[in-house]
């Protein structure tokens, strides 16, 4: 029947008896699913993780200027990773540091989650926290 109307016999169930088979053109069936798998890749939606960095002086305007960054990355979708920067004598200052991170990332207004807890790093400290 398969050879009749040129069309491909293709086994769609081997480990049964008697195993299960289609007629169909095996080609055309290659090309739709790889369609398919090309539109569900189109639609999965893409995370990207932005970055804002931070010091322990730096001033009220321009942590205000960061929260505003962190807001619009957030409600891009986006998460973001919130570093502290420590340089030299800062590092005394470690408790210091953590405050300020937990003071700004209190301080956004886009509801967020912790996705990584403030973690320690040779530089300083660093926190992401994604999009709710």
């Amino acid at each position: 029947m398969a050879r009749e109307g040129e069309l491909d016999l293709v086994e769609i169930v081997p480990n049964v008896r008697p195993p299960i088979v289609k007629i169909m053109d095996f080609g055309k069936y290659q090309y739709q699913k790889a369609k398919e798998e090309q539109q569900q890749r189109a639609k999965q939606k893409k995370t990207e993780v932005k970055g804002i960095r931070l010091g322990i002086r730096t001033d009220d305007h321009d942590l205000e200027v960061r929260k505003k960054q962190a807001e619009k990355f957030l409600s891009q979708g986006n998460k973001v990773k919130i570093e502290i920067r420590l340089r030299g004598r800062e590092k005394a200052h470690q408790p210091l540091a953590r405050e300020t991170l937990v003071k700004f990332t209190q301080s956004i207004a886009v509801p967020n989650e912790i996705e990584q807890e403030i973690k320690k790093f040779p530089g300083g400290f660093n926190v992401v926290i994604a999009p709710k």
